[in-house]
């Protein structure tokens, strides 16, 4: 693996745009998104002598930009951020890397085996999503594929946020389990 070096000077150029567009999706406000951001930049330059170079640097800014994100909602109590926390972040080790977006791998950072990679995990999504039930396989792609908000979601297909969260863990926990015997 190729060694990565930490250039802070170069964040604002190469990252900015692609932080803020990955945050405002995940908090609907610009001012929020930026100032996440920014907290982003900022955790990253207190913390470079942690970086160890077994990610992109992108990879790492993004991992603390999940981690703003979540302590965001945390803060503002808010039952949507509570229900993202619980269902898509882990501290525990084992359950690391089961989500799509922490398969996936990062776009700036491919070679050919990762680009095959993901032609046979797009593969593999796919078969899966057949095997789902079909409000399942709805609610999954909207929300983890399509980005939807809550709110649209529920609109859409005529359920409560409660229901949806429900939905989502249902059809993220049978997609996992499917991605482990089809696609590992």
């Amino acid at each position: 693996m190729p060694e990565h070096k930490i250039n802070p000077n170069k964040w604002i150029d190469l990252y900015s745009d692609y932080l803020f567009n990955y945050t405002i999706t995940r908090v609907s406000d610009r001012e929020i998104a930026q100032d996440l951001v920014q907290d982003t930049f900022l955790a990253g330059l207190k913390s470079m002598k942690n970086f160890k170079g077994e990610a992109s640097e992108r990879t790492w800014l993004i991992s603390i930009l999940k981690r703003k994100i979540i302590d965001y909602y945390r803060k503002i109590n808010s039952t949507k951020g509570k229900a993202e926390v619980r269902i898509n972040y882990s501290t525990d080790s084992e359950s690391e890397g089961d989500w799509l977006e922490e398969r996936v791998a990062d776009p700036f950072d491919k070679t050919a085996e990762d680009t095959l990679q993901n032609s046979e995990l797009g593969d593999a999504i796919h078969n899966c999503l057949g095997k789902l039930p079909q409000k399942q396989a709805d609610v999954f792609k909207m929300k983890t594929i399509l980005g939807y908000e809550t709110e649209v979601i529920c609109n859409e297909l005529n359920i409560t946020a409660s229901n949806l969260w429900v939905i989502i863990h249902r059809a993220r926990t049978a997609m996992a389990d499917c991605l482990k015997e089809n696609w590992f």
